[in-house]
């Protein structure tokens, strides 16, 4: 359908209240394309891409928009997830496939309030949208704090990219006009959630010396175990206060252990 008018300007939704849309390792310049043109449409702006497959910019991309040159402009490059959701506090992941990991599973609906709510405590979101052919890789999915899943018929779920980043942003834009009577009240939140970046870097630090321990054996099972702990603190939604806790016991278990040794 055509329609577009820019003398018109969507209501309360702002850019900023927005989530960011991640695309991993895309495929096709065309498929990104028209992701810009489905995100456009539903007030998105803040496009990034995982290691795109054939390169960026893309000509191909910019034809497929059909005009969503805002979106295309925008969009940012990143070597990895990691690097892509470092800034977010709050990541969905779109997947349809059925996982061993715990994590909540939302539809794109259910989902919406969350999202609009986050952004009135200043909360900085995101979805990611795996590669056209396979999907998100369990270690993409297991930086999400939750799973979306949309409703369809079970024995055909398959959607292009675009439809799944159409139908996430469909849901997040008709629930802000049902909201917008809600955007005029200030957070009152003392702590906020931690972002992507500091629950990596307390990952990292908890499973170096998970490491040194020994905890993380077999090798062949250290993968599985890993996936479990990062799944289980993820489900915890911690604030940035909690990892700087969590962080300062990690070094206080590590400097009392030292101490015994001497």
């Amino acid at each position: 359908m055509a329609g577009t008018d820019s003398t018109q300007h969507q209501t309360d939704i702002t850019p900023d209240s927005a989530p960011a849309i991640i695309l991993v390792q895309p495929q096709l310049g065309e498929n990104i394309g028209m992701c810009c043109r489905a995100m456009l449409n539903n007030g998105l702006y803040d496009l990034r891409l995982v290691q795109p497959r054939d390169g960026w910019p893309s000509d191909k991309a910019r034809a497929a928009a059909s005009g969503a040159d805002s979106v295309i402009d925008g969009a940012r490059v990143f070597d990895s997830t990691a690097d892509a959701v470092a800034d977010l506090q709050r990541v969905f992941a779109a997947t349809a496939r059925p996982r061993d990991s715990v994590q909540t599973v939302m539809t794109p609906r259910e989902a919406a309030p969350e999202i609009h709510a986050a952004a009135r405590d200043s909360i900085k979101t995101g979805v990611l949208f795996g590669p056209e052919a396979k999907g998100l890789a369990n270690d993409d999915v297991v930086m999400a704090d939750t799973i979306l899943a949309v409703p369809l018929n079970p024995a055909f779920k398959s959607l292009n990219l675009a439809q799944a980043v159409f139908c996430v942003g469909y849901e997040w834009y008709q629930t802000g006009l049902d909201m917008s009577a809600w955007h005029d009240g200030a957070s009152t939140r003392e702590t906020v959630p931690a972002t992507k970046q500091e629950l990596l870097h307390m990952f990292e630090h908890l499973e170096h010396e998970l490491d040194k321990c020994g905890f993380l054996r077999p090798p062949e099972k250290r993968p599985a175990m890993i996936l479990n702990i990062r799944t289980m603190f993820q489900r915890a939604h911690l604030t940035d206060q909690e990892v700087r806790t969590m962080r300062g016991v990690i070094s206080g278990l590590t400097r009392k252990h030292l101490r015994g040794k001497n």
